[in-house]
């Protein structure tokens, strides 16, 4: 049933391993190590890869790996025990090599292996014969109330049904009286109508007659009230609009309008941005790193309070205590600090569901590890999922922008760069941002405006290539134009459009294209098979999701929901998902920087740009160990 079994260390040392079947499972377990393991991702010990689902144990007093391997589609319900046992039958035969550190000594366990999986899978038999046993008592409703709110007496018994019955009586003796009544007007009503009729014809023909006789005796009267004044009304007492000093009037709209594209106001545009040129050759820089003096002198603190309890609570053979006394972590130890730390994450702006896999990972992670002498286990916790932190945004492949346009113009095409996202999170903006960086480094830049739906999308670009090249101007590049604009108008197929500005980059011999898409919400679905269809179609060399740094929850559910449609609409054995990520607006939250490790455990796609202001040269790469430092704070 089991077709892999392995024991090895967390160097890489294989110590026992039993395979049922001549399949390679190297790559399995490697992308288990890479994925999971690496990444710290293992608040779950379930991994699947291809048509094998594989199950794992850490062992973090030894630094050992069980993997267990077997096919999907069985469903294997002894798995788990079968762990422990072997875990345990491990641990205790071979403990005093282990701690010798004699990893390469010769490990005589397959007698035991096959005792303890017979075992096991007899017991997995056992349990699927068992009915389903019912709930205990703990498990129940009952168990959470208190024994005086389910103690019932007679008096209130007798109470509560004289009172049901009361209100039972009222409410249909009620009803009773109504319809009587409905029933009596009605007969009346028919029996009044006949006999009602001449009188009620007699009666408005006499007042009809009262109130012509009064307009023509009385005609001065008339005339008087129209010509008295009217009383002045009282005006209601409400909020009245505020009055701003400096407030203008209509008067000053010309020297405050900003929308006019004039060619004066281009010149004073580049006349302010001036000192902008030259600041973006080469990398960009990372975002600044806090000093650590706070959280030195925190530990700090944390060492010299705990040195001091032990000399107040025992004197000297309590401190002697603690040098000797290294503690093994328990679940009951980690409980408490974790959920703190799972509350802190939250208020910083990390998902819900993110920040619980986070701690459930430090958790499994620490359970049975030693404790240093002068480590607290909140220190520990903390040391623990700060480096899994760091380790979750520090990029699986590093995305170089600028080798890899090299690249493409050595062999004669450009080097196609897409945006996407929802709506309003600032990907023109960015996008100029960028462009801005590349021309700096003397790249030509096309701009392929494949947003064909947002009013004013197109004349946005069109702004942004008209101050970019009035920075750089052509005269400095060899009368070339550095940024172009690409555009059809609106309305039209967006993956058409980003095709033919490819082909026309190509023929211009332009070395880079930004395709600006429109921003959509993760569940359009007819939008998201437009943006599928682009991709498809056009196959950029980069995909780029540019999402906002203000977002918690959200920020994961639009991420899965792009990936996922991507995926679905592609019709393709590969399709091709989301390479890297923009995060904008990062100048905006402080140190709520939460949204960056959510969207990054998602996807594990690298945050490539940061948008940490509104200039030109306000883009950054992310600092992973500035996030951390703002996060634990």
């Amino acid at each position: 049933m089991l077709d892999l079994f392995t024991i090895f260390s967390k160097g890489g040392i294989v110590l026992w391993c039993f395979q049922s079947t001549s399949q390679i499972f190297t790559s399995s377990v490697n992308a288990l190590i890479r994925s999971v393991i690496l990444q710290e991702r293992t608040g779950t010990n379930i991994f699947e890869h291809e048509s094998l689902r594989l199950q794992y144990k850490l062992d973090n007093e030894f630094e050992l790996i069980f993997v267990v391997a077997y096919q999907k589609i069985l469903q294997l319900s002894y798995v788990d025990k079968f762990l422990d046992d072997i875990h345990l039958e491990f641990r205790d035969k071979f403990k005093n090599q282990l701690n010798q550190t004699q990893l390469f000594s010769n490990y005589n366990f397959e007698d035991d292996f096959k005792i303890i999986l017979t075992s096991a899978e007899q017991w997995g038999k056992q349990q699927a014969k068992l009915p389903k046993q019912m709930r205990t008592f703990d498990e129940s409703l009952k168990s959470k109330k208190t024994v005086s709110s389910m103690i019932e007496r007679k008096d209130e018994k007798d109470n509560k049904k004289q009172q049901q019955q009361g209100k039972k009586k009222k409410n249909s003796s009620a009803m009773d009286d109504v319809e009587l009544r409905i029933q009596e007007n009605i007969k009346e009503k028919e029996n009044n109508i006949v006999n009602n009729q001449d009188e009620i014809e007699t009666d408005s023909l006499i007042l009809n007659r009262m109130k012509l006789a009064q307009r023509f005796n009385n005609p001065k009267k008339k005339i008087e009230k129209q010509k008295s004044p009217k009383s002045p009304k009282e005006e209601k007492a409400g909020k009245k609009p505020r009055v701003w000093e400096l407030g203008g009037t209509n008067k000053d709209l010309p020297n405050l309008e900003r929308t006019k594209d004039k060619p004066s106001e281009i010149d004073d545009h580049v006349q302010a941005d001036i000192a902008l040129i030259g600041k973006m050759k080469g990398e960009i820089r990372d975002l600044e790193v806090d000093s650590d003096s706070e959280s030195e002198n925190e530990e700090i603190n944390i060492i010299k309070t705990k040195s001091n309890n032990q000399k107040s609570s025992g004197g000297m053979f309590s401190v002697l205590k603690g040098l000797v006394g290294n503690k093994s972590l328990k679940q009951e130890d980690l409980i408490p600090i974790l959920e703190k730390m799972k509350d802190h994450l939250i208020s910083k702006n990390v998902a819900a569901d993110i920040a619980i896999k986070l701690c459930d990972s430090v958790r499994t992670k620490l359970k049975g590890k030693i404790v240093g002498t002068f480590e607290t286990v909140s220190s520990t916790v903390k040391t623990a999922l700060t480096d899994a932190l760091v380790q979750i945004l520090s990029p699986k492949r590093r995305v170089d922008i600028l080798r890899d346009a090299f690249e493409a113009k050595k062999h004669g095409k450009p080097y196609v760069m897409s945006f996407c996202g929802v709506n309003g999170v600032g990907k023109s903006t960015n996008l100029a941002k960028i462009c801005f960086w590349l021309i700096e480094n003397n790249f030509r830049v096309l701009i392929a405006a494949c947003d064909t739906f947002r009013a004013g999308a197109v004349e946005q670009l069109r702004t942004h290539m008209r101050h970019l090249n009035a920075l750089h101007p052509p005269e400095k590049h060899g009368n070339h134009t550095m940024v172009e604009l690409y555009e059809k108008g609106y309305g039209k197929d967006a993956a058409g459009i980003a095709m033919e500005a490819i082909r026309y980059a190509k023929d211009s011999k332009i070395d880079i294209v930004l395709i600006d898409t429109a921003g959509r919400m993760q569940d359009n679905e007819p939008l998201m098979r437009a943006l599928t269809k682009l991709i498809r179609v056009n196959e950029p060399d980069l995909v780029l999701f540019v999402g906002e740094a203000l977002v918690g929850n959200e920020a994961v559910d639009q991420l899965v929901k792009f990936n996922r449609a991507l995926e679905d609409y592609s019709n393709s054995s590969n399709p091709r998902i989301i390479d890297g990520i923009v995060l904008t607006k990062f100048d905006t939250i402080d140190d709520k920087v939460g949204a960056a490790i959510s969207m990054t455990y998602i996807t594990g796609q690298p945050i490539v740009f940061v948008g940490t202001g509104q200039t030109y040269t306000d883009l950054k790469t992310l600092n992973a160990k500035a996030v951390v430092h703002a996060l634990m704070k």
